[in-house]
This record gives structure tokens, sequence and C-alpha cells, in this order.
């Protein structure tokens, strides 16, 4: 049995240099796949006799066979560094040749770090090997979910922006999609950038389905939540969601729709009446902590209003206007919203009077220049590309015949074989 592996390596080191000889290669491990999964335990001896830059597409199916059997706690640590040197030393062209082996060894990875506690061990690696399977960075794979849960587990939020500001086009699997967006939600709401949020969990909410998924109704959930930290109210969803969509996530989602009206009555015993009545469901869901930001976000709300018609205010009249219970407690929601640029004001200590002033960006530095033009040029490619796609899917034969299927059918509904004007 062992020769066998041995003259299996052997064909590896010397089909390894060109394309003939790695679709050879391909072959002949296709056909011993079966075998090696069956030797599963006695392939780790076998790995240094392998370069894994050279011989990555042997490397791989060896790698992919060690790890499909079950991995025990004190091989893991051997597993991760074996696999992690092999995902930063590969060759990205041999390991397209088998996505989905490549796909395990990396799923493999996470599962080993988050069992080990220690998810910051997996960042690093996913991250490489979304990079050498990607054939464009606009393509979102099988593994960009399990970088970002790495990165949420960990708490390495920064980390995750890496991907996440990536324009993302072409997508295998809806799945991904539905996971990709809302981690990416969850993790710029870590980041507290919450525009940010909503763009990842908008994707999610108003993505095509034939019928509700768990990941969109607790997509929609966060939504809610950040919509009303973020803007105060929230929008009915947009048309071009789905019909699953529109007519079903409010009902799973009730206790947040509650919210968001009793947010709306701007009445703080209203909204801490309905916090109470659902506490459970929001600690069930660990959405509480968002819960209470949403309680700050209207005392701030509220702030802002009195921005729009006072020039002074002391801090005893804001506590009593927004409702709090003290002028430290107004003083301290006051310097957060100042140190946030949500409003431009100063506070004089002595008399504790707090003096509301304009916005002091005037918006003509070099920086804002360049970060428009930036936008602006991110705009235009964008939608070049979204052009270039309308017009390949308008020539496509199966989209063409479903168009015309369809007119055919609004024909037919729309003919009256006696018009009124002959009776």
């Amino acid at each position: 049995m062992e020769d066998s592996i041995e003259a299996l390596v052997a064909h590896v080191q010397a089909l390894s240099g060109t394309p003939e000889d790695l679709t050879h290669l391909h072959s002949l491990l296709k056909q011993r796949e079966d075998s090696l999964h069956s030797q599963a335990s006695q392939l780790l001896p076998f790995f240094e006799h392998l370069d894994p830059s050279k011989h990555s597409l042997g490397y791989l199916y060896l790698l992919e066979a060690a790890s499909s059997g079950t991995i025990v706690r004190e091989q893991a640590s051997e597993f991760l560094v074996i696999a992690s040197n092999f995902v930063d030393t590969c060759s990205a062209e041999q390991i397209r040749l088998a996505p989905d082996k490549f796909i395990s060894v990396c799923k493999r990875i996470k599962d080993q770090v988050i069992l080990l506690q220690m998810p910051i061990r997996g960042i690093v690696p996913l991250r490489t090997a979304i990079r050498k399977l990607q054939s464009s960075s606009e393509r979102l794979t099988s593994l960009h979910p399990d970088f970002l849960i790495l990165c949420l587990l960990a708490k390495c939020y920064k980390a995750g922006l890496s991907l996440l500001g990536d324009d993302i086009i072409e997508v295998d699997q809806p799945r991904d999609f539905f996971l990709y967006f809302y981690y990416g939600g969850m993790i710029n709401i870590g980041l507290k950038r919450f525009q940010k949020a909503l763009e990842c969990l908008h994707n999610a909410v108003t993505a095509p389905m034939a019928q509700l998924n768990q990941m969109a109704v607790e997509a929609y959930k966060k939504y809610i939540l950040v919509y009303l930290i973020y803007n105060g109210q929230v929008p009915s969803l947009p048309k071009y969601s789905s019909s699953a969509a529109q007519r079903n996530l409010k009902n799973y989602a009730q206790p947040y729709v509650d919210l968001a009206n009793s947010y709306a009555s701007g009445k703080f015993s209203e909204l801490e009446s309905c916090i109470e009545t659902n506490r459970e469901k929001f600690e069930n869901d660990k959405n509480l902590g968002l819960v209470r930001q949403v309680v700050s976000s209207l005392y701030k709300r509220s702030i802002q209003r009195l921005t729009q018609t006072y020039l002074t205010l002391s801090l005893e009249d804001i506590a009593r206007r927004v409702q709090l219970q003290t002028a430290k407690e107004a003083e301290m929601h006051v310097l957060r919203m100042i140190q946030d640029g949500e409003i431009f004001a100063t506070i004089n200590q002595k008399d504790g009077m707090v003096s509301f002033i304009e916005d002091p960006e005037q918006y003509k530095t070099c920086e804002m220049v360049e970060h428009i033009d930036l936008s602006i040029q991110r705009i235009m490619t964008l939608s070049k590309k979204i052009r270039a796609y309308d017009e390949q899917i308008s020539c496509d034969p199966s989209y063409l015949s479903k168009i015309g299927k369809e007119r055919t059918k609004f024909d037919m509904d729309d003919f009256d074989p006696v018009p009124q004007k002959f009776l």
C-alpha cells in the first residue's frame, strides 16, 4: 500500500512542470482519489517529499485526503501548520485545476481554528486562499463567508474590510451571497460603520429569492435596527425586492417592526416598554446591544433637532427637553456627538451653556476633492460594467426565449376576438 503512495508521489514530482504534464497528473490523481481517502491516516509523512510551491496540484490532493478523516485535537496544530504553509506558497494556476479540493482544505482550516478556539490563526490563510482562488476581485467564492466569520469570532473587524471593499459582480452560489453580506453587515456594525452596514444588509434583504430564507430574515432584523440608529426611520422595501421578501419578512420580524413604530412616536416611555416586552426575543437573537444603541440614537436625534432651533442652550434645558435625568448625562451625550461629528458645538464649562455652530467643513480641501474624484471614477467604472452585463444578458438565448414567451402570452391576453365597437 505504501509503495503505491510512493509511486504516486513520484508521479507528482515528475509531472508538475508543463500544462500537458499537469493534465496527465490530474487524471491520475482523480483515479487514485478513493484510494487516497482510504489511506488518509498514512499520508502525513509523504508531504516532506513534495514542494508545495512546485507540486501544488499533487500536494493538494494528498492534503485534502489527509484532512478528510477525523483530526484529533493533538493533530490539529500540525495540520494547521502544513495547510497554512501550503496555502501561502502554492501555485494559484495549479490549485485552480481542482478548486473544490482547495475549498475543502480551506474549510478544514476554518473548522480546526474554531475547534482550537483560535479563529485569528485562520484569517491570513483564508484571505490568501481567496485571492489565489479568484480569477478577479469581483468574484465571490465559497470561502468569503468563512473568512468573515473568522474575523467576527476573532473580533478582527478591520481585517474583514480587506475583502468587503471589493465590488462583487460574479456569484457562484446564492447561499454564499447571503452569508457574505450578512456577515459583512455585522463586521461594519462592529466598526460602527452604519452606512456600510446598511449597504451590506440591504443586499441580503433585497436579493432575488424564490422563498424566504433564514439569512434574509436575520439580516432584516439588523437592517431595521441599523436604519433606526443611522437614519431614524425605516423605509419600505424597494420594488425590486423579491415578492417573498415583501410579503413575509415583517411577519418573521414583528418585534423589530413594533420597535420601529415605537421609535417613530418619539416617546421614550413607549420605546422602553416595547423593549421590555420583547427583551427575551432580542436577547435570543443577540441583538440587545443594537437595541440599546437604538435608544441612544433617539436621544441623539432629539439633541440634533435642538440644533435646528436654538443657537445656545444650557445643559439643564437640553436634559429637560430630551428627557434625560441630569445635566451631566446631557453633557455626556453632547460631548460624544461632538466627538463623532454628529453635531458641531462648544460647551462652556463655567456656566454650562452649549453653543451650536455650523458645519466647519467647506468641502474644498485637497483631500475632499480627491475623495469626490475617486468616488466619481468608481461610479463610472461600475456603470460601464453594468452596461456590459446588460448587453450580455440581452443577447443571451435563454433570456430572449423567456422574454419571447412572456410577450406572446401578453399579446394573447390582450387580444379581443370580438371588439366592443362591433357588438
